[in-house]
């Protein structure tokens, strides 16, 4: 067992995140080597919040990022991992077999297993630990709990999770979710400090404003967003008509809204992954993004968008046209 987390201690959670899926070989091989240069630029570039998840990459991620952060001193960065699936040898593995049905270029000798039983988030935990290199764990999320069963993650997981923080063995617990839905029921329904809401809440749609915002600054929950370029449609500033949308084509409504949202920033001499990075910040009960990345200069990109200074003028015109709540 880990010596407990001080809870009453714990750190603020950076502004600014990586979301160490790339170098899980998300949508392509990275070597080793490839892996380390990318998040030494996120490091080198300021960033002290890493996210990772038994999910990306079959435990690759984590132990690449594991590995990385071993060399850094444990009280400057905050890591978050997840819990919900485990590893499993994976009985139809054949030599060569990649998890490609899951967009990770990785040998698929491993399968997930989904298990929200305590035991199970306990097992979780401790087998992210071993492949992280890395006891203390400051944010622990439930992993998409609406794609297995939301209602047995509220009978079983939730309190398992809070269970882990009043032993000191998390920091944090929460969600990590890409469905507001399951986002504003598991807020509303456990005691949770931060969720992670991918895609939910960007620059080009807010589905999450209508009910977790809310909930959570009703339940002082702060949030983390994730995916905040929409698939890629925002990390560009001249946005390209055949960008991905979730899983299929954009529908031809949000190409519309894309198109003026970045016409407005241009307008303002603001790039709009500069803008598409600061939007959910503008929130208070948000209290970071998340960003990922699978080359160097992006990192530093992004790290430079961050910080860039934006005019409040341009949340007030797109606010004034419709194009984000008001």
């Amino acid at each position: 067992m880990s010596e407990p987390v001080d809870t009453a201690a714990r750190p603020a959670i950076p502004a600014l995140g990586y979301g160490a899926a790339n170098v899980g070989n998300l949508f392509r091989a990275l070597t080793d080597d490839d892996a380390w240069a990318v998040l030494d630029a996120a490091w080198e570039s300021g960033i002290r919040l890493y996210d990772t998840a038994p999910h990306y990459g079959l435990g690759l991620s984590e132990r690449r990022l594991g590995a990385f952060l071993q060399t850094k001193p444990r009280d400057e960065y905050v890591l978050s991992t997840k819990a919900g699936r485990l590893l499993r040898p994976n009985p139809d593995h054949v030599a060569g077999g990649l998890d490609t049905a899951n967009d990770f270029f990785v040998p698929d000798d491993l399968q997930r297993v989904w298990d929200f039983s305590e035991a199970g988030i306990r097992a979780s935990l401790d087998e992210s630990r071993e492949r992280l290199g890395i006891e203390r764990i400051d944010i622990l999320y439930l992993h998409d709990p609406e794609r297995h069963d939301l209602d047995l993650a509220l009978a079983e997981a939730f309190p398992a999770l809070e269970s882990l923080r009043a032993e000191g063995q998390v920091g944090r617990v929460g969600i990590g979710s890409m469905t507001a839905e399951a986002l504003t029921t598991a807020v509303r329904s456990a005691d949770l400090d931060t969720i992670m809401v991918a895609g939910r809440y960007t620059l080009l749609e807010q589905p999450a404003a209508a009910d977790v915002i809310p909930a959570c600054a009703e339940r002082s929950t702060g949030i983390v967003a994730a995916s905040v370029f929409n698939s890629g449609l925002l990390a560009q500033s001249e946005p390209r008509r055949d960008g991905r949308y979730e899983y299929g084509a954009l529908p031809e409504e949000l190409w519309q809204r894309l198109t003026r949202i970045a016409e407005v920033c241009r307008a303002h001499d603001v790039p709009l992954p500069a803008a598409a990075i600061q939007y959910p910040l503008q929130s208070p009960v948000v209290t970071s993004v998340v960003v990922g990345g699978s080359r160097p200069e992006q990192l530093r990109q992004n790290a430079e968008f961050a910080a860039l200074d934006i005019p409040a003028d341009l949340w007030r015109e797109l606010a004034a046209e419709g194009l984000i709540p008001a």
